[in-house]
């Protein structure tokens, strides 16, 4: 029997991760499967070393704080996987846990094929990494068509698959009369998926939300969240008293939920991708301490936070970020989106024209050939 362990660091990589595992197990039943995943892969019935908490860290000055905790964990991870003795190693975005497991792991045993799912953003900074991932990785999965030619450059075997979060996936009807009120428009929002994030922008989300009360009495705001955090959302909800807030943290209506919605804020992120797909109208937030920020922003080379904006080179949804992230900018920026329909169709329709640009409708069918050609 053929062995993959699927190696992942954050919510958002166990969900495309097991969005391809999922459909390998439709074409292939003869794989074991081990991996660090989360939910997701869980799921599908895949066991996870020890809990995604464990190696999901937000920011260079956590990242600094926890520097021995987290070299602990690549060598326990690293350990673990030479134990499994896997075909192939498939570890999917956080490259800087994922990427540092793979190259030790190549080192120990070169004959494991080492394939990674989703580029480090090499377009926004380090470039020059690239040249380092040819001596450990087999195989590049990309997510968006410019990347190919800093892969192309270095010989390194790539395949650009489209996004999985821009599939049109058929889904059973999903009763939402629970979550839903008739009388409600719905505000989705997403207020991250780290603890540190979290932290960070509830009390400004929930003051934004406050504000929004004040004159509008028709909307109902509903928290994306992990079945890891939705306790904490709703214990602030209760805190702050706010009685038309929902949370939610089941995949199977997360997707539902969004399409019903007139309107989305969202930490900035991939999950941009799949409010655009669905062509909800939003804005993107996000702050971190000032240290942070500082170095990212000494480092990077793009303008924008966001991968539409990125990939249009203008900024299509608006971006409010670190002192910019403040409940009142986000009430004032959704006020006057939600007053101009000509302009909220013309984000619409611009961030149409950037992710068809990026589908292909098979992202997880192209991933998972890839696999499987290399077991």
């Amino acid at each position: 029997m053929k062995k993959i362990f699927i190696l992942t660091g954050e919510p958002s990589g166990d969900k495309l991760a097991s969005k391809v595992i999922a459909q390998l197990k439709i074409s292939r039943t003869d794989i074991e499967y081990l991996s660090v995943g989360g939910e997701h892969l869980k799921n599908l019935g895949i066991q996870s070393l020890y809990n995604l908490n464990e190696v999901t860290y937000l920011g260079f000055t956590r990242v600094i704080l926890n520097i021995l905790k987290i070299k602990k964990k690549i060598n326990e991870t690293v350990k673990e996987i030479i134990k499994f003795e896997p075909d192939i190693l498939f570890s999917v975005d956080s490259p800087d846990f994922t990427l540092r497991v793979s190259e030790k792991v190549k080192k120990i045993k070169p004959n494991v094929k080492t394939i990674h799912f989703v580029s480090p953003k090499v377009y926004v900074w380090r470039a020059g990494r690239v040249k380092k991932f040819k001596s450990f990785l087999d195989h590049m999965l990309l997510l968006f068509p410019f990347e190919k030619k800093y892969y192309e450059d270095e010989n390194i075997p790539n395949t650009f698959t489209g996004h999985p979060l821009l599939e049109n996936n058929k889904r059973d009807k999903i009763d939402l009369s629970q979550v839903l009120k008739a009388d409600k428009k719905i505000f989705s929002i997403y207020p991250g998926s780290r603890l540190t994030e979290i932290n960070t922008l509830l009390p400004i989300l929930f003051n934004f939300i406050k504000l929004m009360n004040k004159t509008h009495n028709n909307i109902l705001f509903i928290f994306h969240s992990t079945s890891t955090y939705s306790q904490l959302i709703k214990n602030f909800t209760l805190k702050e008293n706010i009685k038309n807030c929902e949370v939610i943290s089941d995949e199977k209506i997360k997707s539902e939920v969004l399409k019903k919605s007139i309107f989305a804020v969202a930490k900035s992120g991939t999950v941009s991708l799949e409010i655009c797909n669905y062509k909800i109208p939003s804005i993107i937030i996000y702050k971190m301490n000032r240290l942070n920020f500082f170095i990212i922003k000494s480092l990077i080379k793009v303008k924008f936070a966001n991968i539409i904006n990125i990939a249009a080179n203008k900024e299509i949804i608006p971006e409010l970020l670190q002192s910019k992230c403040n409940s009142k900018n986000i009430f004032n920026t959704v006020n006057d989106l939600l007053a101009d329909k000509i302009s909220l169709n013309q984000q619409i329709i611009k961030t149409q024209e950037v992710i068809n640009k990026f589908k292909t409708n098979r992202s997880s069918e192209i991933a998972s050939s890839v696999l499987i050609d290399n077991l």
